[in-house]
């Protein structure tokens, strides 16, 4: 059980990363969310050295418990009423698949078109902050 707040060590100069951060908050009626960026060259302080907390996404609740990369997306969703993917992602296979595609996803960030940013944005596979009437903008 994650205990709140969850504090969320992200990329602020990633397009993705900065979308998908943004539908979070959006979404954090609650307040369970503390996002930091890391992406300054002299961040310290987080749970890892600040190239760790660069190559993945992390996230510590408020026991201590430090979670990166698919888990850390995991609680995020949970925190703000979105569906985690658990049972999907609890099996041995899909959860294996899950680490590497978003360990390819994570090295190749910066990489991504704008374009296929916002067409992720509008297939719900992120969100960005900023939607009326079902036309959304990053």
């Amino acid at each position: 059980m994650t205990a709140y707040p969850l504090t969320v060590y992200y990329d602020a100069t990633c397009p993705l990363c900065v979308a998908e951060m943004g539908a979070m908050k959006a979404r954090d009626a609650d307040g369970r969310l503390d996002l930091v960026d890391c992406s300054p060259a002299g961040f310290s302080g987080g749970p890892a050295p600040r190239q760790s907390l660069m190559t993945a996404m992390h996230t510590v609740d408020a026991e201590g418990r430090v979670l990166s990369g698919v888990a850390a997306i995991r609680a995020c969703r949970a925190a703000v009423g979105q569906p985690s993917g658990g049972l999907l992602l609890d099996l041995p296979v899909v959860g294996a698949l899950a680490d590497r595609a978003y360990a390819v996803l994570a090295r190749n960030r910066y990489r991504l078109p704008r374009w296929l940013v916002a067409r992720l944005a509008g297939r719900g596979a992120i969100a960005p902050n900023t939607c009326a009437d079902d036309h959304c903008r990053l």
